[in-house]
């Protein structure tokens, strides 16, 4: 056994602590600490020492690779008294020695008088290690001239190597117990490490959710774009003209439109694990209640499409709480990306599975897969998730210290200051770069495949896989600029000029690309810069839809819910502006206006926005 030196009476082992007992009327000495762990080896017992008015300290000196790991023995304020003159320090430690891997000896005599006669004599014992090359050989009392030979002149000798073997054995120690009180700062608790939960139950709760969050997003858009390829035979089975179409596509706004900012003040208020939950559980009833709406007639269609929009409406403020709340500063941007992505990965999801579904089961078929799949997250979502860190039993407090950062909990929002919120100008360069931003991409995400047919001359299975690729170069680049975001916090950049950087990107990136789609002549080109677009543009997930949390932890929800109700009602002008400018000018029209409004919300995001906590 290394390394692990015994304090003995007559050569046995004690094994356990405990704390030296005194007679009555004596002085305490300072805590002995030696290992209390038998080990193989010799004892060598010292019958030397002490007493000079004088303190006298022997520090055994090194020797190379042959010293022996030895015990510090700090002998302190002993009574000259004769009745203290034989101390047997056997079995009177408490706690290891913590000393570092290189081995030395040390010999402490304190409170000695050296005269003609020894007056007391206390007797120790050393133990060797048998593992090390060698040992220190104690010198008798008889052979020291000097104080001087005696406290610095110790003598070395090679071992002959010798096993032994150790049979435990049962002792009683008698003595007060330890108070923890007397441990020094220097002891070092080791817990049993046979018991190691499993890497599941060691995965941090914080990404717990944020994973939870990406398929709620995932599954929110695979429900969504699933009506734009099964439009195409139920249109056909139920007559339905252009105009009707279009109306049963828009009527998805109605509801989403609506719970935007209610969703930001329900889940300010009840927290965004209910809403998020009650969310989720809503689009997928309306899911798979569409195909029976359907068939009853077309105002319950409508109705249908709506209720699944006040779903998908609560989805993004609630989701915006509650990793307001879960997610550190240093670790915002990238776990945003990943619930963003999850967006994006479910239209690829949706626009890749529905033609598959419909071929050979039917049209019906889509809602009724995507929408059980909601029971499957909603299950997981209530025995996993909580609105915050200080509902969740289970959190390490290793992990509760990173989330807070030095800060606390604070009481859920119970009102909320309109008047306080509108009045930040920093609220208002959300507001108007959301609008900007969405501007470029719904144009870009709903004109996509015409552009694809009427420009580049694509047939319609071409452009529907071109189609998913935009969604796959943002799912990407949202996930690079995340950790490219996290990793300039982390270095000391401030949160206010990470934020202007990404978001800046994210609009000049998409203005560069699409003012050079309009010169290149190929359609190749023509799909590299579309994709290029939309991949800087995925550095937005950086920029403004990190920012809410920034400005306003508190009040997410509710930031989220305005800035996003600009941003849909810029989806929806924009998308009607683009139909009216094609039928007077060109798509380089369409574009130009797209440019236009990146730069403008360039120069307001980088004049007014900010970092900084404004709303407490």
């Amino acid at each position: 056994m290394q390394g692990c030196g015994a304090m003995v009476r007559g050569g046995v082992g004690v094994p356990s602590p405990v704390r030296p007992t005194l007679p009555q009327g004596k002085r305490r000495p300072s805590w002995l600490w030696m290992p209390t762990t038998a080990c193989h080896g010799k004892q060598h017992g010292m019958k030397y020492c002490t007493s000079l008015q004088n303190k006298c300290m022997l520090l055994g000196e090194r020797f190379g690779r042959h010293a022996t790991r030895s015990t510090l023995l700090l002998l302190q304020n002993y009574s000259r008294s004769t009745a203290m003159s034989r101390l047997e320090m056997s079995g009177q430690f408490q706690q290891p020695v913590l000393e570092s891997s290189r081995d030395y000896l040390t010999r402490a005599c304190h409170n000695a008088s050296i005269k003609k006669r020894v007056l007391s004599r206390v007797e120790c014992f050393l133990s060797s290690d048998p593992i090390n090359s060698g040992w220190l050989k104690p010198r008798r009392w008889e052979n020291f001239t000097s104080l001087e030979s005696a406290c610095v002149q110790p003598e070395y000798k090679l071992p002959i190597r010798t096993r032994a073997d150790l049979k435990a054995e049962q002792y009683e120690i008698t003595g007060s117990p330890l108070n923890p009180s007397d441990v020094p700062a220097e002891a070092v608790g080791i817990g049993d490490t046979n018991e190691i939960s499993p890497w599941w139950q060691e995965f941090p709760k914080r990404w717990t959710i944020v994973l939870l969050c990406f398929f709620a997003f995932l599954l929110c858009n695979m429900d969504r774009v699933n009506m734009s390829i099964a439009i195409l035979p139920m249109s056909s089975e139920f007559s339905w003209n252009p105009a009707t179409v279009g109306l049963i596509q828009s009527s998805f706004f109605w509801g989403y439109l609506l719970t935007q900012i209610l969703g930001g003040i329900w889940a300010d208020r009840f927290g965004g694990k209910v809403v998020l939950g009650f969310g989720v559980v809503w689009w997928s009833l309306a899911t798979i209640l569409t195909p029976l709406a359907a068939k009853i007639g077309l105002p319950y269609l409508l109705t249908m499409r709506a209720f699944m929009g006040i779903g998908e409406g609560v989805a993004m403020p609630a989701m915006n709480n509650i990793l307001s709340k879960w997610i550190p500063v240093s670790e915002r941007s990238r776990s945003l990306a990943l619930v963003y992505s999850g967006m994006y990965l479910g239209s690829v999801t949706g626009l890749a599975l529905s033609p598959l579904l419909i071929s050979k089961f039917g049209w019906p078929s889509v809602f009724y897969a995507f929408g059980s799949l909601g029971s499957v997250w909603f299950a997981l979502w209530q025995s996993k998730a909580h609105s915050s860190p200080d509902d969740d039993p289970e959190l390490s407090k290793a992990e509760k210290r990173h989330i807070l950062g030095g800060g606390t909990f604070k009481e859920p929002v119970t009102s909320i200051p309109w008047r306080l919120i509108l009045s930040k100008a920093p609220v208002w360069a959300l507001i108007i770069s959301h609008f900007c931003h969405n501007w470029g991409t719904f144009i870009l995400l709903t004109w996509m495949p015409t552009y694809y047919n009427q420009v580049l001359k694509f047939n319609l299975t071409e452009s529907g896989l071109l189609c998913v690729l935009p969604w796959l170069t943002m799912a990407v680049f949202a996930n690079i600029g995340g950790w490219i975001a996290d990793t300039l916090v982390q270095k000391g950049v401030s949160i206010t000029n990470v934020r202007k950087i990404m978001q800046s990107i994210g609009f000049l990136g998409p203005a560069l690309f699409l003012t050079l789609l309009s010169k290149v002549q190929t359609p190749g080109m023509a799909v590299l810069c579309m994709a290029c677009s939309q991949g800087s543009d995925a550095f937005s997930q950086s920029g403004l839809y990190s920012n809410h949390q920034d400005i306003g932890p508190r009040y997410a929800g509710v930031l989220l819910g305005l800035s996003n109700t600009a941003g849909v009602l810029a989806g929806v002008f924009g998308t009607a502006a683009t139909g009216y400018i094609l039928q007077k000018g060109s798509w380089d029209s369409v574009f130009k206006v797209a440019v236009a409004l990146y730069i403008v919300g360039t120069v307001v995001w980088n004049v007014f926005s900010t970092g900084e906590r404004v709303l407490e």
